[in-house]
């Protein structure tokens, strides 16, 4: 039995070994080993049959979704990205961490590649442009590849000087594993499944979908020079982001919505903080820019 199992140990370690070779010196190569954790949060959620379901830890699940497309959304995108409104250190340190938790790498990384995809949006050095290297790279292939797994601090020196951002990009797994632990023991494995497999995943690809569905799906209010749309169901699962044509015309503002009907949960939290005096300096679109390209009517 134990040979077996070696035997598959090996198989499996050679697969993965030769596939990491493979990537060597290919910037789109895929690198497998990295990809480990991943993959087990998704198939974490095929317990769901075994470990059932209750009220707390559906609630739970709900919670930790909401709280951290929150911090994703208004901090790793509208802040990090792009300094669209000020945060005190403390502040700016603690919904890090509520962003590090969603298990999609440190804010430095994400907001770098982030800054990145804005100068070449759709263009072909757009690491996930749906338009230029399809759909399935733009989701999820692209931050799998070996040359995009490092942080192009270049783009982010203003927030490099802090060490504790750095920590959190170094060490961008402590977060997430510290999550599941706490979840584990608060409630066993079903709130392990729930609270963190279910909830991470769902947080994965409704992020992952602006990326890929934002630049192929939806309207265009404005004449940008990328594929950007808006869309309202996107908006409805991202508290906001789907407003991506908006955004692509000014990405400065903290807000997505530029209008009163287009939902943007993400800048209701970001003006309930200012109100708390944990935020300041919130940026909106101007009027003269909000009304570009607009007909003289408009719903």
């Amino acid at each position: 039995m134990s040979r077996t199992l070696g035997r598959i140990a090996g198989t499996i370690t050679a697969w993965f070994d030769s596939r990491a070779q493979a990537a060597q010196g290919d910037p789109r190569g895929i690198d497998w080993l990295r990809q480990v954790p991943f993959l087990a949060i998704h198939a974490g959620c095929l317990l769901l049959p075994w470990v059932g379901t209750s009220a707390a830890a559906v609630a739970v699940s709900i919670a930790l979704y909401a709280v951290r497309m929150f911090a994703i959304t208004a901090f790793y995108h509208r802040y990090f990205s792009h300094h669209a409104f000020r945060a005190g250190r403390v502040a700016q340190f603690a919904f890090a961490l509520l962003g590090a938790s969603a298990a999609q790498r440190g804010p430095l990384w994400w907001a770098s590649h982030h800054r990145h995809h804005h100068v070449h949006a759709d263009e072909h050095e757009d690491s996930h442009s749906a338009l230029r290297h399809g759909f399935a790279w733009s989701h999820l292939g692209w931050f799998m590849a070996r040359g995009n797994f490092r942080p192009r601090l270049e783009l982010v020196k203003s927030f490099a000087k802090y060490p504790e951002l750095v920590f959190l990009d170094r060490f961008d797994a402590l977060v997430p594993l510290a999550l599941a632990l706490g979840l584990y023991l608060a409630g066993g494995l079903q709130m392990l499944v729930w609270g963190f497999c279910v909830s991470t995943v769902l947080l994965y690809h409704a992020t992952f979908s602006i990326n890929s569905l934002a630049h192929r799906v939806g309207s265009r209010r404005y004449a940008t020079r990328d594929a950007s749309r808006n869309n309202l169901w996107l908006a409805l699962v991202t508290f906001g982001e789907g407003w991506h044509n908006n955004h692509h015309h000014y990405p400065a503002s903290a807000r997505q919505g530029f209008f009163w009907w287009e939902v943007d949960l993400s800048w209701w939290g970001l003006k309930l903080l200012e109100k708390a005096g944990l935020v300041r300096d919130l940026r909106a679109v101007p009027a003269s820019v909000r009304d570009a390209s607009l007909p003289k009517e408009h719903p």
